[in-house]
């Protein structure tokens, strides 16, 4: 992916500019900004370059104060709506394990046609924060990785050489753990078309996970048929990526003798 920016840098802030006016984010060192801009923004209230609150600010001339010792401060291009780059940004944090305060008062459903786009979005914002030193959810891994859980899974080479079969929910694909972060999916795994909704209707956050997986990869998907191999990054997003989820996807993996990948992965709790 190649982002094209222009930085200008004060004694307390950094603001960089996407090219074409597609967005900007301040970078701050004070938690005390005051928002000028002609649009609404989204806010990421820091405390030594930790992500601890996520919120929105619309009113132009407000004087913002946010907990924490920085502020960033992100202002979408205008195809972007702000809620749901709150939305998605909320979501994302949750699912990386940190508990945020935010000043959102409801949460908002992000529609089909418009999670590829604010997704590529928040993408750009991930890696241009990483390059300026910001690791939104470095901590979330750490804090993840020290606690102790009911039941693990461990790669081996042994399991890398095996092929697993899925055939659930509407799809099918072939799949190969080849590497401990490292699932291939191979060409011609069909995904179910249509995504399940919740029983009142609404979209529900596999759902949007999986759309967003599929959105990173549109290119190699055609008429909801993988036309090439593609990485994912574990057993669950393999789920996501062809039905949505909504079932434990280790136990849906089988070998050529139905022997399930959680069956060959597993490792007891101590």
């Amino acid at each position: 992916m190649k982002i094209e920016l222009t930085v200008q840098l004060t004694e307390l802030a950094t603001t960089i500019q996407f090219q074409n006016n597609q967005g900007t984010i301040i970078i701050s060192d004070t938690t005390q900004l005051k928002y000028d801009a002609d649009r609404p923004a989204v806010y990421l209230g820091l405390k030594e370059k930790k992500l601890i609150e996520i919120g929105k600010i619309s009113e132009k001339g407000h004087e913002l104060l946010a907990d924490g010792t920085q502020m960033i401060l992100i202002t979408p291009p205008w195809e972007i709506e702000v809620d749901y780059l709150e939305q998605l940004l909320l979501e994302d944090a949750r699912a990386n394990g940190l508990n945020l305060a935010h000043l959102a008062t409801n949460e908002v459903a992000i529609p089909l046609n418009q999670i590829k786009s604010v997704s590529h979005f928040q993408q750009e914002i991930l890696i241009v924060l990483e390059k300026f030193g910001y690791s939104l959810y470095e901590q979330a891994e750490k804090q993840v990785a020290k606690k102790p859980a009911k039941a693990a899974h461990k790669w081996s080479k042994e399991v890398s050489q095996i092929e697993f079969s899925i055939d659930s929910r509407g799809s099918k694909g072939t799949v190969i753990w080849q590497k401990r972060n490292q699932m291939l999916l191979k060409a011609g795994a069909n995904l179910l078309a249509t995504p399940p909704l919740n029983k009142d209707g609404s979209i529900g956050f596999s759902v949007k996970m999986g759309e967003k997986l599929r959105a990173d990869y549109q290119e190699k998907i055609k008429n909801f048929v993988t036309t090439e191999d593609l990485l994912l990054k574990s057993v669950n997003e393999v789920g996501l990526f062809l039905y949505f989820g909504g079932t434990n996807s280790w136990l849906e993996l089988k070998d050529n003798s139905g022997k399930t990948i959680d069956e060959w992965t597993i490792v007891a709790p101590k």
